[in-house]
Parts: C-alpha cells; structure tokens; sequence
C-alpha cells in the first residue's frame, strides 16, 4: 500500500509485476491511485486484477482463494506506473508491439 500512496492523482498505465512476470498491464483516464488501490483492496468485481489472481489462486488451491489470501498474493507484486495524458494509447502501444 505504500506504492500505492506514492502513485500520482493523475492518469496513467500501470504494471504489476510478480518477480520478473508482468502479470497484468492496466490504464486508467483518472487517478492512478485510486486505481491501483481498487485492485489490491478490492474484490474479483471491482478489478480485473484481483479476479485474475484470484482465479490463479483457485487453480492452486483446489479451491475458492479469499479476499485476504488474494490481497496477500498481490502486496508480494510490485507496481509500476507511468503517467500520461493518453493511457488507453501508451498501454495499446506497449502491448500490441
């Protein structure tokens, strides 16, 4: 959560990582920080990224993982963002080619 009080109330891509696996890249047109704290304090509705860890989680368990247990997996990743006044673009140009 300290990464995420760092973040800039601005729009922005960003990236988390876990090691050196991208495991997600998302964009959001308003604040950074506000997105990035939905998806570690959120829930498999509110965020795509917790929906994808926690389906991961699933598979490995052999069972439903929980809020706690997923918000575990994420504050392990590491979060990068870059500002931009055109996210939907840089994340289309960093991921597409």
């Amino acid at each position: 959560m300290e990464t995420v009080a760092a973040a800039p109330r601005t729009p922005g891509v960003h990236v988390v990582l876990d090691g050196d696996e991208i495991i997600y890249v998302g964009f959001t047109g308003r604040e950074l920080r506000d997105r990035m704290r939905q998806h570690l304090t959120g829930n498999r509705k509110s965020s795509v990224l917790h929906d994808q860890v926690g389906q991961e989680l699933d598979h490995e368990l052999g069972r439903q993982a929980d809020t706690v247990e997923i918000a575990e997996r994420l504050n392990r990743c590491e979060i990068r963002w870059r500002e931009t006044d055109d996210p939907e673009g840089l994340k289309k140009r960093c991921c597409d080619g």
